[in-house]
């Protein structure tokens, strides 16, 4: 394990540094300081350790259980949680992230995996905003799917924007207009308190 553990993080030294067409299997074991063989008992090829190394990053941009590992139930301060987390590990793997985009455009294989790292998150967010609606604090006509992927959409493309492209966006101002068009978005209302919540209906006899 911990020589695979080298060899991915030689990896992202050597595709960062080099990109991912020129990037040698020997430079990553060079970097590694590891035998060249040694390659192959972990991985098949350049392909198969650059796909390794997207999704451990895409794991860490995922930050999954954040409600467990914060202990936030605050609507609008998970957003702000759930935005910052996201937006602080674009920006450490910002040159990572701009790499894994050019493959995406060149190879059907890491296209896939790009669209299914969007995907996560949109399932993740259309379920958060499926459970809103259902405690009446999000709009009820919005299509929770459709909702999701839009502002997904819209907080990944700023990342890109600021953290690959470098436009200049101080990090709390985007952050914070990020969160508000959620909200805005959302039509977000205050939680019903408890005593105003409609009581469970009965349910039927044969559940």
């Amino acid at each position: 394990m911990r020589t695979r553990n080298a060899l991915i993080a030689a990896a992202r030294e050597v595709f960062e540094r080099d990109g991912f067409l020129d990037a040698r299997i020997t430079d990553i074991t060079q970097a590694a300081n590891v035998a060249s063989g040694s390659f192959y008992t972990y991985f098949n090829s350049k392909e198969e350790i650059f796909q390794a190394l997207v999704e451990m990053v895409q794991e860490e941009m995922l930050h999954p259980h954040l409600r467990e590992r914060t202990g936030i139930t605050d609507t609008r301060l998970l957003i702000d949680a759930s935005n910052r987390e996201y937006l602080r590990a674009y920006r450490r793997n910002a040159r990572l992230m701009a790499l894994f985009e050019q493959v995406a455009q060149v190879d059907e294989k890491f296209l896939a995996l790009r669209v299914e790292r969007g995907n996560a998150f949109v399932r993740r967010n259309a379920k958060m905003i499926r459970a809103l609606q259902q405690d009446g604090e999000a709009d009820p006509s919005l299509d929770p799917l459709v909702t999701a992927h839009a502002l997904s959409a819209m907080v990944s493309r700023m990342a890109y924007l600021v953290f690959v492209l470098e436009h200049r966006i101080p990090f709390e101002r985007l952050v914070t207009t990020l969160n508000k068009i959620w909200e805005n978005g959302l039509q977000l209302k205050d939680a019903p308190q408890e005593g105003d919540r409609e009581p469970a209906a009965e349910p039927p006899a044969d559940a």
